[in-house]
């Protein structure tokens, strides 16, 4: 017995839960930014989530949460969105929230419409739709809005009204210690009242087919029958009856979803099975479940007392998620035997393969790092471990090798019960002796880790070290020694890149894309249509895996990725299988994918591994993506929201321009993926990426439309959002400011050309002047040249006649003193005659008047009275003579000339003091 004892223990510490589970998105209060505490979740058309939280009402457009505060601060306990509005209830209020034209949501209470009704000092719990009327369920009044008139009825109770459902068409609703009412003919109408309803509380009622099903908190399913309340014997009962259910939602399929306190969720099948259970242990965020809702996916979401988590029932992936660190992560999975088998780095577990829910069992003696499984002719199940290489039988290992790092097992073509075995120092030779397994020897002549290697029809072998390249290895007949070892001189070392038998032919994978070895010419070429099938995937691994369907799986950034070749072109096809890289967290260059049954493939991660069923892909999902808003924060502003049209026109500013996008899409393994185009200012798209939001800082103006679109997993979204805006000129080039521009380039221009109109005429005006100067100055020097020339004919004119007259008197005097005065006397008066000749005087005035024109007309003027002697004296007192120089031109004496002086100054009535000389040139 203490040996019995002792085994069941071991073996309950060598199993571990097996229990494969839909995906969770799980969203924690620092994601949603409310309170713990989630009362209820509801839906609208645009598939936006909405929640009645503590803090009020959450809403989730698939990429943030936005919040509203509850409308007087109290708990919102109840949401429902219908039509166009999304009603909320909380302590003594309630009304709808609607949309606006900034996309934010507004509150309009109903509770004025009530007149003198009310709400005293009670809650609403619960909203639901019932033909055209709107039921606010409180603790003791159903209030009935009617949305088309916006009138109230009511229907009171005296009694606690637990919870009001519609079923059918028809609403019940259940009172404490009466019983579940209907409402017939506007009226209640007490409809159960078995001891069960009376005790118990009805936690929800569904209609299956054309029975009534009851769920209560505590007994179990009951179906209503002709006025009777009889148990459901379904198999669910027993467990539901060591729970307390604390509510409950049928699904469109007809299953059940059950929410308990302290337990989490249980899922029943239609026929009252349960399928599976999942709690904090197995990933929910909390084991009260205060709210479950099925949304327009099919996805459940569930209102906790901490958290709200999204169960993506219908996913084509299942999880298995070792929270509690026994399994560990998994590097190989097989099945043999009808179990499956999974080595990881914590050891060799198995369960029983058809058995979802059954229980992992450790395989003693595999502790450590297990590298490989391999099934040799259906009947013999090797292990490679990291202490050696084991063999496994009914769960027994049993170690045949102690050689450390056994990395993969190849059964060699030429021979029977022979394996090469890769290890961390080379290759090896396992063999079959006697029905027994033994390592027989080393491969003499090459020493290099082989992970990945491959055989091909002549007994080479290949080799792939990731860092040293890809080796050709020629063994001898007695597989003992290494012959030849060449390094593959046309491939390139790649890190996580692999080497694999794929349709009898040697594939080599890596960054630069898949190599074939060409036999007939004894080297690898690149296969350049496989190479274009992965060209355009965001390269992580070269790690490549053949099925047993055929398949070639390969590993991406954004996605699993299988190629197969068609059967009537013979051509190969890629498809995508939308699981990131974050999400199904395998090890770079160790990822594994198994085969288990039809459609159903195990993908190995770090935590547990995924159940991938093919055929529960759907390609024809239609999801949209929505503008959420709009916010303009100029320089030194607050930010502000903008209408959300189709068209809009912004001032010219310093500062940001955001847009806020989103794709309603709630599956885990469903990566949402953004692009945008801003035609304006660049025609091609933009990388994808994660981010629901998009800015523009600083835009110059000019005419823009912004596109976003959308990609769920490989799908695009059905819509591109386009936003079509204006920024307008800045105020220093708008249309008026151009204007004032203009007009002040044209006064500019038109005072510049005044300007310079002015000044080419002033300069002209200064060269005409100066040239009219430089021409008055040069016909100035003209006349003083002239008069220069006149005064000299006059000098030389006034200097003859006087020499002339003084030679005539030298001459005169002579004669004089000649005795014979008579024979002279003809002589003398000839003298005479030339002395007082005219002519002389009249070339004289000529010349005179010449040189000094104007002076004989004034002096003749002023003094009118002056005789032409006068005037001739006056010419002479002009030139400035002297008394002595007038004299012979008068043929006077010095003394007769002083004496005309004399009677010229009375003539002239001059003053003792005047110079007659300065007064005749003044003239």
């Amino acid at each position: 017995m203490k040996n019995i004892l002792t085994i069941v223990l071991m073996l309950l510490i060598l199993t571990l839960q097996g229990q494969e589970l839909p995906p969770i998105e799980k969203f924690k209060t620092s994601d949603y930014g409310g309170d713990n505490q989630n009362w209820m979740i509801s839906q609208d058309d645009d598939n936006y989530i909405y929640v009645a939280n503590n803090k009020g009402l959450l809403e989730f457009n698939g990429s943030e949460w936005n919040t509203y505060l509850s409308p007087n601060n109290s708990i919102l306990r109840a949401v429902n969105v219908i039509d166009d509005r999304i009603y909320t209830g909380c302590y003594e209020e309630f009304g709808y929230w609607k949309r606006d034209k900034l996309g934010q949501l507004n509150y309009t209470s109903l509770i004025p419409k009530l007149n003198d009704v009310g709400i005293n000092d009670d809650q609403i719990w619960n909203i639901i739709e019932y033909e055209t009327w709107v039921v606010f369920q409180s603790g003791h009044v159903l209030y009935f809005f009617n949305k088309e008139t916006e009138n109230f009825k009511t229907i009171t109770s005296e009694n606690i009204i637990y919870k009001v459902f519609n079923v059918g068409g028809k609403i019940y609703y259940h009172v404490d210690t009466e019983g579940v009412y209907g409402i017939e003919k506007g009226e209640p109408k007490l409809l159960i009242n078995d001891t069960i309803v009376l005790e118990d509380r009805v936690i929800n009622i569904f209609k299956n087919e054309d029975e009534i099903i009851v769920l209560t908190r505590s007994s179990g399913f009951f179906q209503f029958k002709h006025g009777e309340l009889l148990p459901w014997n379904v198999s669910a009962n027993t467990r539901l009856k060591e729970l307390s259910i604390l509510n409950g939602i049928q699904l469109k399929n007809g299953s059940f979803v059950a929410g308990t306190i302290s337990k989490g969720v249980i899922k029943i099948s239609s026929e009252g099975d349960i399928e599976f259970e999942i709690n904090q242990k197995l990933g929910l965020s909390n084991n009260t479940v205060l709210n479950l809702f099925q949304d327009n996916r099919d996805n459940v979401w569930v209102g906790l007392d901490n958290g709200i988590d999204c169960i993506n029932l219908t996913s084509h992936i299942k999880t298995f998620i070792d929270y509690d660190g026994d399994l560990g992560t998994v590097y190989s999975t097989l099945i043999f035997d009808e179990f499956l088998y999974m080595g990881t780095n914590q050891g060799l577990f198995y369960k029983p393969l058809k058995s979802t829910n059954q229980d992992f069992i450790f395989v003693e003696g595999t502790a450590g790092q297990v590298w490989s499984l391999y099934n040799y002719n259906d009947d013999t199940l090797f292990c490679g471990h990291h202490l050696g290489t084991f063999l496994i039988e009914k769960g027994v290992a049993k170690n045949i090798s102690s050689v450390l790092g056994a990395w993969n097992f190849k059964k060699l073509p030429s021979k029977e019960n022979v394996i090469l075995q890769g290890n961390y120092d080379g290759l090896y030779i396992l063999e079959k002796t006697n029905n027994s397994w033994n390592l027989k020897n080393r491969i003499e002549g090459f020493k290099n880790s082989s992970r990945f290697f491959e055989i091909n029809d002549s007994n080479e072998v290949f080799v792939n070290h990731e860092y040293l390249g890809v080796f050709k290895i020629k063994l001898n007949d007695t597989l003992t020694r290494a012959e030849n070892v060449v390094v593959i001189e046309e491939l390139s070392t790649g890190k996580n890149s692999s080497l694999i038998t794929y349709q009898d032919k040697i594939l080599y994978a890596s960054l630069d894309g898949i190599y074939i070895f060409n036999k007939e010419n004894n080297k690898f070429e690149k296969d350049d249509k496989l190479s274009q099938l992965i060209a355009s995937k965001s390269y992580t691994s070269g790690k490549t895996v053949v099925d047993k369907t055929g398949k070639l799986w390969m590993f991406f950034k954004d996605n699993i990725s299988f190629i197969a070749y068609n059967n009537l072109t013979n051509t190969p096809e890629v498809t995508n299988i939308s699981i990131p890289l974050n999400l199904r967290k395998g090890v770079l260059g160790f990822e594994n994918i198994k085969h288990i049954e039809q459609e159903k493939y195990l993908i190995g991660t770090v935590n547990g591994y995924l159940i991938m069923d093919l055929s529960k892909i759907k390609n024809d999902l239609n999801y949209k993506i929505y503008l959420n808003a709009i916010q303009k924060k100029d320089l030194d502003a607050e930010p502000k929201l903008l209408y959300l049209i189709e068209e809009g026109e912004f001032e010219h500013e310093q500062g940001i321009l955001s847009f806020t996008y989103s794709v309603p899409a709630y599956n885990k393994y469903l990566d949402v993926n953004y692009q945008y185009r801003l035609s304006g200012q660049s025609d091609n798209w933009s990388n994808w990426s994660k981010k629901s939001n998009i800015q523009f800082e600083n835009l110059p103006f000019g005419d823009y439309e912004l596109e976003v679109r959308g990609k769920v997993g490989n799908q695009l979204t059905d819509n591109t959002v386009k936003y079509v805006f204006v920024v307008n000129r800045p105020w220093y080039i708008s249309n008026l400011a151009l204007l004032i521009y203009f007009v002040s380039l044209c006064g500019v221009g038109f005072l510049i050309h005044k300007a310079y109109k002015f000044y080419y005429e002033r300069i002209i005006k200064h060269e005409q002047i100066k040239n009219e100067r430089t021409i008055i100055q040069i016909k100035n020097e003209k006349l003083n040249q002239d008069i220069e020339s006149k005064n000299r004919e006059l000098a030389i004119s006034t200097m003859s006649t006087i020499k002339k007259n003084e030679l005539l008197r030298k001459i005169k005097k002579e004669l004089k003193n000649v005795k014979n005065e008579k024979d002279l006397k003809s002589a003398i008066n000839l003298i005479d005659d030339n002395l007082n000749n005219n002519k002389d005087w009249k070339f004289f005035k000529e010349a005179f008047n010449n040189a000094d024109k104007d002076f004989m007309d004034k002096i003749k003027a002023a003094h009118p009275d002056l005789t032409p002697n006068d005037l001739k004296f006056c010419a002479y007192l002009r030139l400035n003579l002297s008394s002595k120089e007038m004299a012979p031109l008068l043929n006077i004496s010095i003394k007769s000339v002083e004496t005309k002086r004399y009677r010229l100054r009375k003539r002239l009535q001059l003053n003792h003091d005047d110079s007659l000389v300065n007064y005749i040139l003044k003239f």
